[in-house]
């Protein structure tokens, strides 16, 4: 069968780590003389992700070890979410969307949300924006409330780079990213047939 990219890693055995760490392309630079500071915030934004795996048996490592090949290094991507905050802090209910196409930035106008709710999301909770390939997994910055109409702003992290269409959808249950790896994986077969896969690290593609 073709693989079709992203792909979706088997997680039934789960991971001993998941570290996702904010990126922001920052300048500084000093005044040799003064040491006065100025400071140039490019637009680069992304995340990085640390995985790492159990030592697991054959039958049970072969899938993880098939998918990582699959990858083929840094050509192809596959799909990933923090497994340990799958759902938010914040009420987190309605049926949120995107409010306004060709929406790029720190903040995110949505709609959808259930009405007049103090903390509909809060700061550090992860939310989806869009779906498919083209997908952003994004913290949550401030907490947001939602209006008598149900529309929030929404401080992101990392700021939406890809403009999506309004009305496209929000996901803040088991929300994932796109992500490619940035580095060779190292397969050991150990004493007792079990095999330690290690920790991969990624970005996310875009």
């Amino acid at each position: 069968m073709a693989i079709t990219y992203p792909i979706t890693l088997p997680t039934a055995q789960g991971f001993t780590s998941v570290s996702i760490k904010p990126f922001s392309r920052v300048g500084v630079f000093a005044s040799e003389f003064t040491g006065q500071q100025q400071v140039y915030a490019h637009a680069g934004q992304f995340l990085i992700c640390e995985i790492s795996f159990p030592s697991m048996k054959r039958a049970d490592a072969a899938p993880i070890i098939a998918a990582l090949q699959s990858l083929q290094g840094a050509r192809g991507t596959f799909y990933f979410g923090d497994p340990a905050w799958t759902s938010p802090q914040g009420i987190g209910t309605g049926t949120p969307l995107i409010n306004g196409a060709s929406q790029t930035g720190q903040d995110l106008i949505t709609d959808g949300w259930t009405i007049s709710q103090t903390g509909i999301m809060q700061a550090g909770d992860w939310v989806q924006v869009g779906t498919g390939s083209a997908r952003q997994l994004c913290t949550v910055l401030a907490d947001a409330n939602s209006d008598g109409s149900g529309n929030a702003t929404l401080s992101l992290f990392p700021r939406i780079r890809t403009t999506f269409a309004t009305n496209a959808a929000l996901t803040v249950t088991n929300p994932t990213g796109v992500w490619r790896l940035a580095g060779e994986i190292d397969f050991a077969q150990t004493l007792g047939g079990m095999t330690q896969i290690g920790t991969i690290t990624a970005v996310e593609a875009f």
